[in-house]
């Protein structure tokens, strides 16, 4: 499986994660893309030891898209910083299954992690343990369809709880098209298979020139074929 590299220099390395690779190892033992994008940087660069390489952020493993990666512990303090204070800006193209009720709007939930089952679910506030979950969409499409009405969101992810869009538009009823894990028109799906949630633009400063960079990717795979895509 080969990996995008959008860009590179000495502090930053931009890619597009596929479809179905883990970010980092698990106990499936697949290749993931850490190891795979070490091995890169290693082998380019003709190095005798294991380069350093940070993970900044995360994506499911179902889901595909940019993300940023860094090459010094100065760099990943920098983009972990943004990170925190919310001036990394992550948005999703997502397709959902269902109609949300208004044309724009920001969601706003108290969500708890379940660390034995992997999932999260939304709770109260004041719940112990549950963490404060925001974001922001915009449809920009609705169609009908024989599998009923299929809506085409662009997010905007305030902040990046475990599973946070999964589990945020489940609760509305408008789950992500394809997701086993939360969406119940996909439950008794038991084989892998790749969800509508697609990671399609990162936007930070660069951590040593301050430079407002700005990457995107178009949604990949067969799912997205149950629409008609607009470019964003």
């Amino acid at each position: 499986m080969k990996v995008e590299i959008l860009y590179e220099d000495a502090d930053i390395l931009v890619c597009v994660k596929p479809v179905g690779m883990p970010v980092q190892g698990d106990k499936s033992r697949d290749r993931d893309l850490l190891s795979y994008l070490k091995h890169y940087i290693f082998e380019k660069e003709e190095m005798e030891e294991e380069p350093y390489l940070a993970m900044i952020h995360r994506l499911d493993r179902p889901v595909g898209g940019v993300m940023v990666f860094a090459k010094t512990q100065e760099a990943a303090a920098d983009l972990s910083d943004q990170v925190q204070d919310g001036t990394m800006v992550k948005f999703y193209q997502a397709v959902l299954t269902g109609e949300l009720p208004d044309e724009c709007g920001t969601l706003e939930d108290y969500l708890l992690k379940d660390s034995k089952t992997n999932t999260t679910k939304v709770v109260k506030k004041g719940t112990k343990g549950a963490k404060k979950a925001i974001l922001d969409y915009e449809v920009l499409d609705v169609f009908e369809t024989d599998e009923g009405i299929l809506t085409y969101v662009l997010i905007e992810l305030v902040t990046g709880r475990h599973h946070q869009i999964r589990v945020q538009m489940a609760s509305r009823g408008c789950g992500i098209y394809g997701d086993t894990k939360y969406n119940p028109l996909f439950a008794k799906t038991k084989k892998y298979q790749q969800i509508a949630l697609f990671a399609t633009r990162l936007e930070f400063e660069h951590p040593s020139t301050g430079e407002h960079m700005v990457f995107k990717s178009e949604p990949e795979g067969d799912v997205f074929d149950v629409i008609e895509l607009d470019e964003f």
